[in-house]
């Protein structure tokens, strides 16, 4: 049987080439349903990796009570942040000061590039000496980090990418106040999308009293814990803590959920055409070779070898179609940097993964359509009567 049906399944996919008009039908169906799985899902993958890779475990990020899912919600007193700091749990660093960071964010507005008319929201956030040790992977790759006490920005590599207007030297105009920006800075993550200031120049010139977050390095293991015990003793504390990663990965759940749902919808109204693409292709393909089969089926050669070369000739034709698709998206979208409105309704700058993982899944999909497409005329080969295919033309 098996040698049955490596001679079969040898003569369909040699004779593909004659039928190369029908056959591209299957391969362009299957390939735009992987490539929009593909593109959909590295879409989502990419903005995911960008604000998961923006938290560390060892780090709090302490926010005020009920306003855990976005910092702009946030806003406590600078007394309230001062007693934050001081809390039991938090790390002291070498100068035996407790290692934590009192941070502001604000919207600002900027345009974008080849934008002349509406500006696009980006965050703007206010940090001290410390947010810049609890961030390690933070480097400044263009000029130097501002003078605190002075209208200076450092900015995002991904702000840069994505604005006008944003090299090291150049004026910014906000609320009423102009900016210098004096460097560039790198993380990998998603504080490349914002704008950095000193936390008391960017207070007074946005009229703010207090602070939206704490960032602070935990104390070995607990301290999580013994943070939010320590606050619920205070009446004058209402806040919300959890690790910076948690933090950040909350922040995809809502992108990701929908992302999914489009891509699950788009994928099935696609994949729909494309069963009935390979149904009518293979229908055909089993028609024109039937009296090819009813010759062999004559020989000798049994009803099931028939029908297993006709599911490989459909899934072969799947996948070459799927590759082609992710070859296609790999191309176009890997590492291609775009922006989209993140939860505090601000710009986040992140690129397309298209992974090993993601390619895996569109192909896995092409060879199920692949299957169901070339079921039903594998099994009309199958069953079909030697005299009746005979007489076939």
């Amino acid at each position: 049987m098996l040698s049955q049906i490596t001679a079969i399944t040898g003569l369909n996919l040699k004779s593909i080439p004659e039928r190369w008009g029908p056959s591209l039908v299957i391969v362009i169906g299957l390939a735009g349903v992987v490539a929009v799985f593909t593109a959909l899902l590295a879409m989502a993958d990419g903005f995911s990796a960008t604000l998961k890779a923006s938290g560390r475990n060892d780090v709090a990020m302490i926010v005020r009570g009920g306003s855990s899912d976005s910092e702009l919600n946030s806003a406590f007193g600078h007394d309230v942040g001062v007693l934050i700091t001081q809390l039991p749990g938090i790390r002291p660093g070498p100068d035996g000061k407790p290692l934590a960071a009192t941070e502001m964010v604000v919207i600002a507005e900027l345009m974008k590039k080849g934008e002349t008319v509406n500006g696009s929201n980006i965050t703007m956030r206010g940090v001290d000496d410390n947010s810049f040790k609890l961030r390690p992977n933070l480097k400044i790759t263009e000029g130097r980090k501002f003078t605190p006490g002075l209208r200076e920005l450092v900015v995002g590599r991904g702000v840069s990418r994505q604005f006008d207007g944003i090299e090291v030297g150049k004026t910014l105009k906000m609320r009423g106040s102009e900016w210098t920006v004096v460097g560039v800075f790198e993380s990998g993550d998603a504080y490349e999308s914002e704008l950095w200031a000193d936390v008391g120049i960017a207070q007074t010139t946005f009229g703010r009293t207090g602070y939206s977050s704490v960032l602070a390095e935990l104390d070995g293991e607990g301290s999580i814990d013994k943070i939010a015990a320590a606050a619920k003793t205070d009446p004058r504390l209402n806040i919300e803590v959890k690790t910076q990663q948690a933090y950040f990965s909350d922040q995809t759940k809502q992108f990701r959920t929908m992302i999914g749902i489009l891509a699950g919808v788009v994928v099935v109204i696609m994949a729909l055409g494309a069963i009935f693409s390979a149904l009518n292709t293979m229908y055909a393909a089993v028609a024109t070779r039937s009296r090819e089969i009813a010759t062999l089926r004559a020989l000798g050669f049994g009803s099931l070898p028939v029908l297993i070369s006709v599911m490989v000739e459909a899934i072969f034709l799947s996948l070459i179609g799927g590759l082609i698709g992710a070859i296609i998206v790999y191309i176009l979208f890997n590492n291609v940097a775009l922006s989209t409105l993140g939860q505090n309704f601000t710009q986040v700058v992140f690129s397309f993964k298209v992974t090993p993982r993601l390619v895996g899944n569109g192909l896995f999909i092409a060879v199920v359509i692949g299957l169901v497409g070339g079921l039903l005329p594998a099994i009309r080969a199958a069953r079909l009567p030697v005299t009746t295919a005979l007489r076939e033309s």
